[in-house]
């Protein structure tokens, strides 16, 4: 069943796109003046109107930071900070080194980071209940078993960091001067045996704890992952704004998206200090970046590098965010995160919720 109709059966989906989704109170007072229906059409200025559209948007995203944050957590209990702000865990100080060799910082920047994703999705599930819009709740879903090391909180998971495949395209993607992903080009990973097989990113258990270089291996791991996951939002957001009607929706999305990019510009440039090192126990090889002399590869190398915006200038290379495409944005969102094996072990009603979610938010038309 359509999601949104559960909340909207009392109007119409036409008289709703029209006059934008607006409380019952006021939409009763308007008919019960008689005011003719061009008065219930959206002022673009009135914020506290919105189009299905634009809830749809806001529950897809809200449903992908309660995902992201419970990925994140996940990687805060084993080698963030716990304080008052993020209490679950009590971490593993094997990892915690790990991830501080890359950085002295790493730590910190995993506890900013999740309680960055936290506050994302309790804003936009307050802002859906202050318009009379159900929150999004993906609790029934919180069924996956994660890490059994001592220092986890070995709490029941919506996200599985331990069967990886991850996507590191990302790192040719911005480098390259002459492609563009929403041009059709495709870029190749960085580490390509991270793109193969599964791989965890966190000690699955106390076993993986030895030996320095297995657990090396899953740090490094995990480092590309922050990259990954924080690469995707940086795109999406600008790419969900594009379907925006609501001006308020619009300074939202406007305001968490640049967030995302600041995330992923600091796991860009700390991965980059990763040493080449194969896993003892996988096989898996991460090469050596810092001094590569291929600028497809070059560590440094972590501002987006000029390139091609759209066919239509050719000759006039510019420095963005790519992709930045807004039709199927959402669902490849979704798409890209399950081949990622993030939902690894997850239900079908799982996959049909969410996917659903995407679908609606893909079906948002801006209107003014």
């Amino acid at each position: 069943m359509n999601i949104m109709k559960s909340f909207v059966a009392l109007t119409s989906r036409r008289s709703m796109l029209r006059g934008g989704l607006v409380g019952p109170g006021l939409m009763g007072a308007a008919l019960l003046a008689g005011m003719p229906s061009t008065s219930l059409a959206r002022d673009f200025r009135d914020d506290n109107e919105l189009t299905e559209g634009d809830v749809a948007i806001l529950r897809f995203l809200a449903a992908l930071e309660i995902l992201e944050a419970d990925l994140w957590e996940q990687y805060n209990e084993l080698g963030g900070i716990r304080d008052s702000e993020l209490t679950s865990g009590t971490g593993i100080q094997a990892y915690t080194n790990a991830l501080n060799s890359l950085d002295g910082d790493m730590s910190q920047y995993i506890h900013d980071n999740t309680d960055d994703e936290f506050s994302h999705a309790s804003f936009l599930n307050a802002y859906l209940q202050s318009k009379n819009v159900p929150q999004v709740s993906l609790e029934k879903f919180r069924n996956l078993e994660g890490s059994q090391a001592t220092g986890s909180s070995r709490k029941r998971r919506l996200t599985n960091l331990m069967q990886l495949t991850v996507d590191t395209s990302w790192w040719t993607r911005y480098r390259s001067s002459t492609l563009n992903p929403d041009l059709g080009d495709v870029f190749p990973p960085a580490v390509p045996s991270l793109a193969t097989g599964e791989h965890t990113a966190i000690p699955r258990t106390d076993a993986d704890l030895k030996p320095q270089s297995r657990l090396q291996a899953i740090a490094n791991t995990a480092a590309f992952h922050f990259g990954t996951i924080e690469q995707g939002g940086s795109s999406l957001y600008p790419s969900l704004a594009l379907r925006v009607s609501n001006v308020e929706v619009l300074r939202i999305l406007l305001a968490i998206g640049p967030t995302e990019t600041m995330h992923f510009q600091v796991w860009h440039d700390k991965v980059g200090n990763v040493v080449p090192m194969t896993d003892p126990v996988t096989g898996l090889t991460f090469p050596d970046l810092a001094n590569s002399t291929d600028e497809n590869l070059k560590a440094n190398l972590i501002m987006p590098e000029p390139t091609i915006f759209s066919r239509k200038f050719p000759n006039t290379p510019v420095s963005i965010i790519r992709p930045t495409e807004t039709r199927g944005a959402a669902m490849g969102a979704v798409n890209a995160l399950t081949a990622d094996g993030l939902f690894k072990g997850q239900s079908l009603d799982f996959f049909a919720f969410l996917q659903q979610l995407a679908s609606e938010a893909d079906e948002a038309q801006r209107e003014i």
